[in-house]
């Protein structure tokens, strides 16, 4: 009975945390205040403060994990609703997927290169811009490891949701295919919920970008790391 409490205790927490941190972002809808940043550092906050491990909230945590793949799927329903457009769009969609996915095998790569990393994280850093249970797999594939890729691809993740809008302002992109292929191509999942803020057009682009970014960085990775290795 008391380990079915601790499970639900750290369920229930992050489900209340994040519609604390989702209103608050509604209020101050500022790029930093994304609610899965803001949620998570908070998470990371209560267990460096009492001095308990990721097992601990993983044992609730997990069934949040669970949710994961449902959720992907779910994004099929904006594709759907768009796939007209996404026809009209197939050659400019299929060659930023293309490159998207080279551009992050390789810019992750040589970063870590260059950095010093061993060779585990450098195998493990080219699956940083796909979805988490794809790059887990990309990581075994490769001879990463899984609970490391899990790691960057948050920071992907998050990382793209935050600087995105800052970097499109910047650029001067407005145009929705341009919008939801870089979110969806570069931050997966977090990415195609911050263009969902957009629009429908823009969330449905992404998710095809997500998509198929996974698909292509799960054939190209071990071939591109064999070949510059």
């Amino acid at each position: 009975m008391l380990v079915v409490f601790h499970m639900l205790f750290w369920f229930l927490l992050t489900l209340i945390l994040y519609v604390i941190f989702r209103r608050l972002y509604q209020l101050l809808p500022y790029p930093f205040m994304i609610p899965v940043l803001t949620c998570t550092v908070f998470l990371v906050f209560i267990l460096t403060s009492f001095d308990l491990s990721y097992d601990v909230y993983f044992s609730g945590g997990q069934w949040i994990d669970a949710l994961l793949g449902p959720a992907i799927v779910a994004l099929a329903f904006p594709l759907y609703q768009q796939r007209k457009l996404i026809s009209k769009y197939k050659v400019e969609i299929l060659a930023t997927v293309l490159t998207s996915s080279i551009l992050g095998i390789l810019t992750g790569y040589w970063l870590a290169l260059m950095s010093g990393y061993n060779e585990l994280i450098t195998s493990t850093i080219i699956s940083k811009n796909v979805t988490t249970p794809v790059a887990m797999e990309v990581a075994r594939m490769t001879g990463g490891e899984p609970a490391i890729a899990v790691i960057f691809v948050m920071i992907a993740g998050i990382g793209g949701a935050v600087t995105g809008p800052w970097l499109f302002n910047i650029i001067g992109i407005s145009n929705f295919l341009g919008i939801g292929m870089a979110l969806g191509g570069a931050s997966h999942a977090i990415g195609t919920a911050k263009a969902l803020e957009y629009g429908e057009e823009e969330a449905a682009v992404s998710s095809v970008g997500l998509g198929l970014c996974a698909l292509c960085v799960s054939v190209l990775a071990p071939i591109i790391l064999t070949w510059i290795s």
